[in-house]
């Protein structure tokens, strides 16, 4: 059949419909269908009331949410429901709530609700209130009150970052003089995402006269501790062939950020890196979507690479406790970069960052600003120089930006060795 397909957006001025569903089995079309009923005394039944629905909002709620001054996306479209049915007949009622319980698990699809009109042929898709599906739980009267309204988002699931704040400082009144020494270095580490502190580092860098030779001489560890490379290429793209970084096998486990642009969304979640965040933009104006889809694969590679060092660094291992690496990536990586204990040896931390690297250079058509990615890695401007460099990059400035560049075909830094005496 021919179908006309009208779709109805949100409007604040009107509740959108209400969905919810009865765990226990209580079936409410029971008590006015005749037919179907399934009660023992069936004359009784046809004399009990429909089931009464009401729908609460919390408008206080809202005020304090909006006024709040915390910096978090979670609290921008979190009105309170709830959603009660009571049956009349019985002293209880079914209570659904978007703030607790099932609801409060993670969400990564938008539900809506579709009519399908026989007579005009026409399927009406409209969202649903608080795009959450309401399970509505039994309670009896006079035995399950109220919960108490909170003064101020005490009831709120705690990040981790939160989280960890809180342990932090538990630690800091009650811990030992080596924890809260490391507790002092991790926040050290941590300076770099203040923008003040990030423009006076910048400039404090540009004034510097780098001894490149001191540089090489520290870092020698990072020779050639580099991704499968040509160089003998003669385009970047082949001096560091992405089919030897990103095996066949692995392109169908990249998929999350693709199916999330393919869901509508304009943002990315605070748990991707600010690289990925700040280039997501890149992805919604490709039209080509074999283009699109093999960046924002490159993408997820990369957040997997960096959330993998999180997860054997000492700084960021909270941070990276939920994420959901696919199993064939988690092998590869145990494999290519051995972590002998909880934390990443040195050598395979820098093998790790040039993975990296190199992927961001695919990512910003071999031309990228290293400044976000220096932030997710927890790796001074400094010292990411020389990591490019080991790649045989080149770093050059552009309108006030430091820009690190690959030409071909690749030359790599010498590293001079001191005689011994």
């Amino acid at each position: 059949m021919n179908v006309k397909i009208e779709v109805i957006y949100d409007r604040p001025d009107k509740t959108p419909p209400i969905v919810g569903y009865f765990p226990s089995g209580y079936e409410p079309r029971k008590y006015d269908d005749s037919n179907n009923s399934q009660e023992p005394n069936h004359e009784e039944n046809l004399s009990l009331p429909q089931p009464t629905v009401r729908f609460y909002r919390n408008a206080q709620r809202t005020k304090i949410e909006k006024s709040s001054n915390e910096k978090n996306d979670k609290w921008k479209s979190s009105e309170r429901m709830e959603l009660v049915v009571n049956p009349n007949a019985y002293d209880m009622d079914f209570v659904g709530k978007s703030y607790k319980g099932e609801a409060t698990a993670a969400q990564l699809c938008t539900y809506a609700l579709g009519v399908f009109d026989k007579k005009t042929q026409t399927l009406k898709i409209m969202p649903v209130a608080g795009n959450k599906i309401f399970r509505l739980q039994p309670k009896v009267r006079g035995l399950d009150t109220a919960d108490k309204e909170p003064s101020v988002l005490e009831n709120e699931e705690v990040s981790g970052e939160k989280k960890a704040d809180k342990i932090m400082a538990l630690n800091l009144a009650y811990g030992s003089k080596a924890s809260v020494s490391q507790y002092k270095k991790a926040q050290a580490l941590k300076q770099g995402d203040d923008p003040e502190s990030q423009r006076d580092l910048g400039k404090k860098i540009d004034n510097v006269v780098v001894n490149k030779e001191a540089l090489e001489s520290a870092s020698a560890h990072v020779a050639r501790n580099i991704p499968p490379h040509n160089t003998s290429a003669t385009t970047p793209k082949e001096a560091y062939p992405l089919n030897r970084i990103i095996l066949t096998g692995e392109w169908d486990f990249l998929e999350d950020i693709y199916e999330i642009l393919q869901g509508g969304a304009g943002a990315m979640s605070n748990a991707y890196p600010s690289f990925v965040r700040n280039r997501i933009h890149k992805l919604q104006e490709i039209q080509d979507e074999v283009e699109k889809k093999t960046l924002s694969h490159i993408f997820s590679y990369i957040t997997h690479l960096i959330k993998f060092k999180d997860l054997h660094s000492l700084d960021g291992a909270s941070s990276a406790k939920t994420h959901r690496f696919p199993s064939i990536l988690r092998q590869k990586f145990v494999e290519i970069f051995t972590p002998e204990s909880r934390r990443l040896p040195i050598e395979k931390t820098d093998h790790l960052i040039s993975y990296v690297l190199v992927l961001t250079l695919y990512a910003d058509d071999f031309r990228t600003d290293p400044t976000d990615i220096a932030k997710d890695l927890k790796v001074s401007p400094v010292n990411l120089r020389v990591h490019f460099e080991n790649l045989g990059c080149k770093l050059v400035r552009e309108n006030k930006l430091l820009l690190a560049t690959l030409p071909v075909p690749l030359t790599f830094p010498t590293q001079r060795q001191k005689r011994r005496r």
